[in-house]
């Protein structure tokens, strides 16, 4: 196989496999050349991956060592993508009854999707996640990407069990307007003790529901290692939560003008992109 073709099926091969420790002979035998040309090729895939900020090469040294791909996008296009994700936010006609924002179109686009999970992976990529956690339904599209670029499972929780999923513990939690008592659960099948959890949410108003995954979390004696959402609102009260990465903030939702006024959120300032 030529060098040209080695590096494609590598790139290829590494990127399916986020995360994933590779040996050295693995790729000699699978393509049949010395352990030298091996090394030559992956130190090109880390110098092209660096220079276009499209993601990190990391070696391991030792015996049990080996190499691995971690999806972490440059700050440039991280600062490009919400950007442009803020303004097609600011579209008056996405605006719903009570505050809310429409977002499904941006929930059901495979292309935003993976720039999403590719974000929220970069921010977490050294957090030691075990597994993505987010309630139904709109969520479920964020954690399965963040979770295909982490490399781990995801965890659905919700407002009612199937009897399919067997024994679950739930959690009551102050819905997002604050003003009622909701219930969430998860199947204790679903998710080990002392797992590191990243909750993932697509909308936080007051908080209240990532507070309940967050307790939920807590039944399972799991450590809740971030909680990330794609779009932040005002609230004139109280946010539930503190400790929050949010990927669009909007500061302004007039119902009667029809004016929605958003800017990235602070995905920018809390994430390190010192890596690349």
């Amino acid at each position: 196989m030529k060098r040209s073709e080695r590096l494609v099926d590598m790139t290829k091969f590494l990127m399916e496999r986020p995360h994933k420790l590779i040996s050295l002979p693995f790729f000699a035998q699978r393509y049949d050349a010395a352990k030298s040309s091996i090394s030559e090729d992956l130190a090109i895939l880390k110098h092209t991956l660096a220079s276009n900020q499209d993601g990190i090469l990391e070696t391991v040294a030792g015996a049990a060592g080996g190499v691995r791909y971690i999806p972490y996008l440059g700050k440039s296009h991280a600062e490009e993508y919400l950007s442009d994700l803020a303004s097609r936010v600011e579209d008056p006609s996405r605006i719903l009854p009570g505050g809310f924002v429409y977002l499904s179109d941006v929930l059901s686009n495979s292309q935003d999707l993976q720039q999403i999970g590719k974000l929220f992976a970069t921010r977490y990529a050294y957090s030691n996640v075990d597994v993505v956690m987010t309630v139904e339904t709109k969520g479920i599209s964020l954690a399965q990407s963040v979770a295909r670029y982490l490399n781990v499972p995801f965890v659905i929780a919700r407002k009612r069990s199937k009897v399919t999923e067997g024994a679950t513990v739930s959690v009551n939690y102050i819905s997002s307007s604050l003003d009622r008592v909701s219930k969430m659960e998860l199947p204790t099948r679903a998710l080990k003790k002392e797992s590191n959890v990243l909750i993932v949410d697509d909308f936080m108003k007051g908080g209240g529901t990532l507070t309940g995954m967050e307790q939920l979390a807590h039944e399972f004696d799991c450590d809740v290692v971030g909680i990330c959402v794609l779009c932040e609102a005002d609230f004139d009260k109280d946010k539930l939560v503190d400790d929050y990465m949010s990927l669009v903030k909007i500061n302004k939702i007039d119902t009667q003008k029809k004016i929605i006024l958003a800017e990235p959120g602070n995905f920018l300032t809390e994430t390190d992109f010192s890596h690349l």
